[in-house]
């Protein structure tokens, strides 16, 4: 998979390139970054990336010219490479949510390339033109996009094959349709007792289905508590059993 970046700021990349089970993966080369900063291609001596907006207002407006042609040049460098089209995807907080889905379905792909606002916004005949889809992070907004960038590709990259030393660790993450979109159990490790509280006794019992209808039981009570929303939509898609709805009854009374 290879992942582009249009960036005022190529070098937060470095985080996911060189740090961590994402940059031990980019050594591998089971995926491959770029950057791509716009100052590049504009055409003044100041390298201008912004200017007022029209109709007046706070704050700047990034430029549609330096970005259009950062993406062609992607293109192009991406067809002399053999990399398969990429989508051009906006970070922005009028964009999708990202989730799990989006996460797997980026790690599915031949790559993406994502361009980081920055400032006020992005001229949109830009976006009109040139960007297949935005994505947001969540309901808040952020100085650059790169922030969001570097969440997205850590979550995709670490779905990657080979990319965790236990393949099976990411079947096992919240929000996976193996746990049926839920919230993961808790996890317990050494010492077995930590400031007077045991680790749970079913996870030493070496009962290999009672651990697993444990975790399952934990997985559904945490959702209900913080996340409802997700036992509503996994119910709504049939997945939940009738074992996960005769406990839940166990903890709403109904």
């Amino acid at each position: 998979m290879r992942i582009d970046v249009i960036t005022l700021f190529p070098e937060i990349f470095s985080v996911v390139r060189d740090l961590g089970v994402t940059g031990r993966a980019h050594r591998q080369a089971i995926w491959q970054l770029k950057t791509w900063n716009p100052r590049v291609y504009t055409s003044d001596i100041h390298q201008t990336v912004d200017d007022r907006p029209y109709g007046g207002g706070p704050g700047m407006v990034m430029l549609a010219e330096p970005l259009k042609r950062a993406v062609q040049d992607i293109r192009q460098d991406r067809q002399q490479e053999n990399a398969s089209p990429a989508k051009v995807v906006l970070l922005s907080p009028t964009g999708k949510p990202f989730n799990q889905h989006k996460a797997q379905e980026l790690a599915n792909s031949g790559g993406v390339t994502f361009v980081c606002g920055r400032y006020e916004g992005i001229d949109q005949r830009f976006i009109d033109h040139y960007v297949d889809e935005e994505i947001s992070l969540g309901d808040f907004v952020l100085s650059g996009g790169e922030i969001a960038a570097l969440a997205m590709i850590d979550a995709a990259v670490r779905l990657l094959p080979s990319v965790l030393n236990d393949a099976a660790s990411a079947l096992q993450d919240s929000f996976h349709e193996s746990l049926s979109g839920l919230l993961d159990s808790p996890h317990y490790t050494r010492p077995e007792v930590f400031e007077g509280e045991s680790v749970p006794d079913i996870l030493l019992s070496g009962h290999h289905k009672n651990i697993s209808t444990w975790r399952r039981q934990m997985s559904l009570k945490l959702t209900l508590e913080r996340r409802p929303e997700l036992i509503v939509q996994a119910r709504h898609q049939g997945l939940l059993s009738p074992d996960d709805e005769k406990f839940l009854k166990t903890l709403s009374g109904k």
